[in-house]
């Protein structure tokens, strides 16, 4: 695994490792495939963490390699909901909706005590993180965002992005620069993906009774 977290090259000054670089391309991929609905995203993503898992516990970032071990299980679940063929569409794709108000006021809720034991964790044992706070943020958005995402939810796409909010300065500060410009990437199909979900979810409303289809 030594050559995974060795130099790849430098760009604008900032040392890019293989890790952080490959790791980072196959999240775009992922992403892109959740865009697509396919579900060979959870795969991607499995991989993905893996890759990232090494990159980040070799530099002390216990929050963001955590993650990676969380996202790799999410994967798996995620890989497993959408193959039980209950979240398919008329067209065969994968169902996508709006959550409820109860299941957005979970998410949230979650999100924010998560955060606040994550972080509370972090902070009584520095040892785990240079950055808790943030590292905390990042580790359970990240939670939140893929269980959106197994569920169908166009809101994993809001959660994405306020994951990106942190994720951009965090990597830059702890010498992840790759990953840093690739969340910048993340950001822009964030948007696109959640344009084409948030379509889809309207055509998929049943229409009402005695209304024109």
């Amino acid at each position: 695994m030594n050559w995974l977290n060795s130099e790849a090259f430098v760009l604008f000054d900032q040392h890019i490792k293989w890790s952080d670089m490959i790791g980072n391309v196959v999240g775009l991929i992922a992403l892109a495939l959740g865009w697509r609905r396919s579900i060979w995203t959870w795969p991607a993503q499995f991989v993905s963490g893996l890759i990232l898992f090494a990159a980040f516990a070799t530099a002390h970032l216990s929050g963001s390699a955590g993650k990676q071990v969380v996202v790799m299980l999410v994967a798996s679940w995620g890989f497993w909901q959408w193959n039980r063929g209950r979240r398919q569409a008329q067209d065969g794709s994968i169902a996508v909706r709006f959550a409820t108000n109860p299941e957005r006021l979970l998410l949230a809720g979650a999100a924010a005590v998560g955060t606040l034991a994550v972080g509370g964790l972090f902070t009584l044992y520095p040892s785990l993180s240079w950055d808790p706070w943030p590292d905390a943020y990042i580790f359970v958005g990240t939670i939140v965002a893929m269980y959106a995402q197994a569920r169908g939810m166009v809101e994993f796409w809001f959660a994405w992005l306020l994951v990106d909010l942190v994720g951009v300065p965090l990597n830059f500060a702890n010498g992840f620069a790759f990953s840093g410009f690739v969340y910048v990437i993340y950001g822009a199909l964030v948007l696109w993906g959640l344009r084409d979900w948030w379509l889809r979810s309207r055509d998929a409303r049943p229409a009402l009774e005695g209304a024109p289809a």
